[in-house]
């Protein structure tokens, strides 16, 4: 640890044993945030996990080590012991990949252990199944299948779904980035306390759609090699999301849209997707640091959720509804490795590499939220955690990471706090006290007006199928050549 553990607020107790699933990157970083802002049996911490490639530090933090990869078949046997053992109310932290997020968050609901995870996962093979439609390899239809589990089951023991960066500290940055503008515009309506009254507000700003407006500068000392896939976060995860179809949230103010877009069929249908991968599909965006960039469209739970969340309904139909949408510009080394990939035909490389803290030069994570359409045009309120920030206040981790794990920990806490919610998105939660929590992980936090617009610039030299009426409909967002 880089300070004295007695200078981290202790949030809450844990009285039965943690299981942590999966201990890549985003565990090894949650692993000493629940060290210092918990109390809890060390006797009763078990790590699940297939690799043993870090097993040592397990060992080091006098960890149990279970070394196997769970299954349909034998995630309840594995689990259910450990889950139980000493009694007391057990927490099953799921930061794994290849493990089906419904099956064991319903088996801890019938454990009474609370649950969180970063992502709607499913099991091995959904990502890449030639025999589902487009439609089924969504993040639209992996979050449907949560929101089943819970119409089929509601209340109980809390289980938090998709509870990272992003998804997750987005939707919170959403709520307080809203309240800013509703602020510096003058309105002076009550603080929302459920999801209508928010839904009215975002509406009565004028918003029109929310950009999860990402950059990642993180620099290593060695440039990528060819053949690796080098990324801040894990490779598996960004090539499966990667893979899958461009997704969004689809805006009541939309007037055009593209050829390949298709419908949802079932739930809220507040959302569309492309018949084109998202890490192959690029957007126009804007960051602090950046300025005006391209990103790419790659699906995200959050993009559904907050549309989902923000939709005013008259009677059965949608009278108002932000688009949303991830518009992401990873590392330069992951956008390289990206550009490698889809030259082979998306044939991912052999070799994956995680850039840790001690290999990365410089450089920062920008990741917030860019509420645009409204009467001041848009406004981005995010962090932007450097890697030397990160550094000094956590082990284990870069910044991409410590913006993730720091909202696990956010996540657990609230889940402690209020503890039969049920399952819940971040959307639904406590943003207040979930950002509280989390600040102290985030470096500076900030936000910014700016006036550019997917028109800035525009037209160019060639012609373009853009609308000079409207700046912000998604026909001017996305690059379409």
């Amino acid at each position: 640890m880089t300070e004295a553990a007695t200078s981290w607020p202790v949030h809450g107790r844990i009285s039965g044993p943690i299981v942590m699933i999966g201990f890549g990157s985003i565990g090894r970083g949650t692993l000493p945030l629940i060290e210092r802002h918990f109390e809890y049996d060390k006797a009763r911490f078990t790590v699940v996990e297939p690799s043993d490639a870090h097993k040592s530090l397990a060992d080091q933090h006098g960890l149990r080590f279970e070394q196997v990869a769970l299954t349909k078949d034998n995630y309840r046997e594995v689990l259910t012991p450990l889950l139980t053992e000493g009694g007391g109310q057990g927490f099953c932290v799921n930061v794994s990949v290849d493990t089906y997020s419904r099956a064991i968050m319903e088996l801890c609901r019938e454990l009474g252990a609370f649950y969180i995870d970063t992502v709607a996962e499913p099991w091995p093979g959904f990502y890449f199944d030639k025999s589902k439609s487009q439609g089924d390899r969504t993040n639209y239809a992996l979050r449907q299948d949560i929101l089943d589990a819970r119409a089929a089951n509601p209340g109980g023991t809390t289980a938090v779904s998709c509870c990272g960066a992003n998804p997750g500290m987005v939707s919170w940055f959403v709520k307080q980035g809203l309240l800013n503008v509703a602020s510096d515009l003058g309105l002076t309506t009550p603080e929302p306390k459920t999801r209508d009254e928010w839904a009215a507000l975002m509406r009565e700003v004028g918003v029109k759609g929310i950009h999860i407006a990402e950059r990642d500068t993180q620099r290593a000392k060695g440039p990528k090699p060819m053949g690796v896939f080098v990324n801040t976060w894990s490779v598996e995860g960004f090539v499966s999301e990667g893979n899958q179809p461009a997704e969004l949230g689809w805006g009541t103010h939309e007037t055009w849209r593209p050829d390949n877009a298709r419908d949802q069929e079932k739930g809220s249908r507040c959302a569309i997707y492309l018949l084109q991968p998202g890490a192959d599909t690029r957007v126009r965006s804007w960051t602090p640091t950046a300025q005006s960039q391209f990103g790419f469209l790659v699906t995200h739970n959050e993009a559904v959720s907050i549309s989902d969340y923000y939709t005013v309904l008259e009677g059965e139909r949608a009278a108002y509804r932000p688009t949303c949408h991830y518009a992401y510009h990873p590392c330069n080394d992951a956008v390289l490795s990206l550009h490698e990939m889809f030259g082979k035909a998306a044939a991912v490389q052999e070799q994956h590499h995680i850039l840790d803290e001690n290999e990365i030069v410089d450089g920062i994570d920008e990741l917030g939220v860019l509420l645009y359409g409204h009467e001041k045009n848009a406004y981005w309120f995010g962090s932007q955690l450097s890697i030397e920030e990160t550094r000094r206040i956590a082990p284990y981790q870069n910044a991409t990471g410590l913006q993730v794990t720091s909202a696990v920990l956010a996540g657990m806490v609230w889940a402690l706090e209020n503890p039969e919610a049920g399952i819940v998105e971040a959307d639904e939660m406590d943003f207040r006290r979930c950002l509280e929590v989390q600040m102290p992980y985030l470096g500076p936090v900030v936000g910014v007006y700016t006036d550019w617009t997917p028109l800035t610039g525009r037209p160019g030299l060639f012609p373009e199928n853009i609308d000079e009426t409207d700046p912000w409909q998604f026909r001017n967002v996305l690059v379409q050549s």
